[in-house]
């Protein structure tokens, strides 16, 4: 059933197992950070990436696995090629668990159609962005058929991804 979304650090606070997510674009919106390391700047990560690391440090911290995994063209977008730069630095150091699949690998998995988020295995956030990665909305759903399909298609994707660790760009 579709209700109304959460507020997102509510839902991922109410987390007492797993919170996964999955992305499946190769750019997103403009980043301010992306933009200084495309002209080469040193890439100092402002306050609201310091907020999103102690949300995640506190999840891991109760004992809730987290785990990323995003599936990625190649050659990868220099979009990509810069989140890759930073997950050391940012996912992994506040205790996420990242996994890159490389989108011709995916080829016979069924995947939802936008990225998401899936809490315990019950609940599942999914994030709708324009054609240019622009924001445009989310919708929560806790129906078993899709949660079903979200969850299948989240492991199939983590069984088949490479460790950030392994993964080059």
């Amino acid at each position: 059933m579709t209700q109304s979304a959460p507020d997102f650090t509510a839902l991922l606070r109410s987390a007492e197992h797993s919170a996964a997510h999955l992305e499946m674009r190769d750019s997103y919106m403009d980043d301010p950070v992306f933009a200084a390391w495309r002209q080469g700047s040193s890439v100092q990560l402002p306050e609201e990436y310091r907020v999103w690391s102690e949300l995640v440090k506190e999840t891991v911290g109760r004992g809730v696995g987290m785990r990323r995994a995003r599936v990625v063209s190649e050659p990868v977008t220099d979009y990509i090629r810069w989140e890759h730069a930073i997950t050391e630095q940012h996912n992994i150091a506040a205790g996420e668990q990242v996994r890159w699949l490389p989108r011709r690998l995916s080829s016979d998995l069924a995947l939802p159609g936008n990225d998401l988020w899936l809490i315990d295995d019950r609940r599942v956030l999914f994030h709708w962005f324009t054609g240019d990665g622009d924001w445009a909305g989310h919708e929560f759903n806790e129906d078993p058929a899709v949660v079903k399909m979200v969850v299948s298609a989240f492991e199939a994707v983590w069984d088949r991804g490479i460790p950030h660790q392994q993964y080059t760009v």
